[in-house]
């Protein structure tokens, strides 16, 4: 038996643009999946997934001819569909783990709530990467595309930068540890976000963003340069005001929290997932007045 893991992510600033190559830091979390692989029988792969809670939320026979040949399945299993075309890219890129093996019982268990969208897919890409000595990133880029800013957070136990340069990632490791942390929190908004979709529809209003670039990158330099909770909140205020620009959005504050004391930052895919909110007080009680039951200080959530 083998068992690996991988951390799961938040991306702190360069949302969208780091797609094109801006600066992006990002924070891995103490949250993440585990990956344990057994020897069995009969040509297929018996895969079960489990939520943090013990629950299975996916489970599925997959033949080693279906990995071959990347068969694909009517819409109602989107979720084989993926896997499928994970595991055939990694087959492509090592298919020893097909050609030498009789069958796999492969299990993941999640650490997060697998709605809270804190790296299902990049967690497990990782995973396998690990398992088959393969590139993630590679296989990241063949299967399920993004920037890759997610891998290089399940790789690694301490903040980042990020910044594809001619397409090849580069991953800068970073000291972040300032002293007001306590007045970061972390909130979800309800609902998952599709990034597949958030990334088709970025593109999709794609106008020239080389500037918005050079602000992005400057405004990320101030983010992990600021001394006071204050530098802190005003960068990530001016991002905002930046990203609702390129994305023709407005910001999650005048949409959700209008009359909150204090700077909320979105995260990685605008209108879901987590955001995170910069503020004196404790904000736990605004938030869940606002029917926002899930808010987790910076301590809890980031390795």
């Amino acid at each position: 038996m083998s068992t690996f893991y991988s951390n799961g992510k938040l991306l702190i600033t360069g949302e969208y643009l780091v797609l094109d190559g801006a600066k992006a830091f990002a924070l891995p979390t103490k949250f993440g999946q585990n990956l344990t692989i057994e020897e069995a029988e009969g040509e297929i792969i018996h895969w079960k997934s489990f939520d943090s809670d013990g629950s299975i939320w996916f489970e599925d026979n997959i033949p080693f001819a279906s990995i071959i040949r990347k068969e694909r399945f009517d819409n109602a299993k989107n979720i084989r569909n993926t896997l499928i075309e994970i595991l055939h890219e990694a087959y492509r890129m090592n298919p020893d783990f097909i050609t030498k093996s009789k069958g796999y019982s492969i299990k993941t268990e999640l650490t997060f709530p697998k709605f809270w969208g804190l790296g299902t897919s990049s967690t497990l890409i990782n995973n396998i990467a690990q398992w088959l000595k393969i590139d993630a990133f590679e296989l990241l880029k063949t299967s399920f595309g993004g920037s890759g800013y997610d891998i290089a957070c399940a790789q690694n136990n301490s903040a980042i930068l990020y910044q594809l340069v001619n397409e090849k990632p580069i991953v800068e490791c970073i000291h972040f540890n300032p002293d007001y942390t306590d007045k970061i929190f972390f909130v979800y908004l309800n609902k998952k976000q599709n990034s597949k979709a958030a990334i088709a529809a970025y593109y999709g209003r794609e106008g020239n963003i080389d500037k918005s670039i050079a602000k992005i990158n400057a405004i990320t330099e101030k983010v992990i340069a600021a001394k006071t909770a204050k530098e802190f909140a005003i960068a990530l205020q001016n991002h905002e005001i930046e990203m609702s620009n390129v994305l023709e959005v407005s910001t999650v504050r005048e949409a959700l929290f209008p009359d909150f004391n204090g700077v909320i930052k979105s995260l990685g895919a605008w209108g879901g997932d987590f955001v995170m909110s910069i503020s004196k007080e404790n904000p736990t009680a605004y938030f869940k007045s606002k029917g926002f039951e899930v808010v987790v200080p910076y301590g809890e959530m980031i390795l």
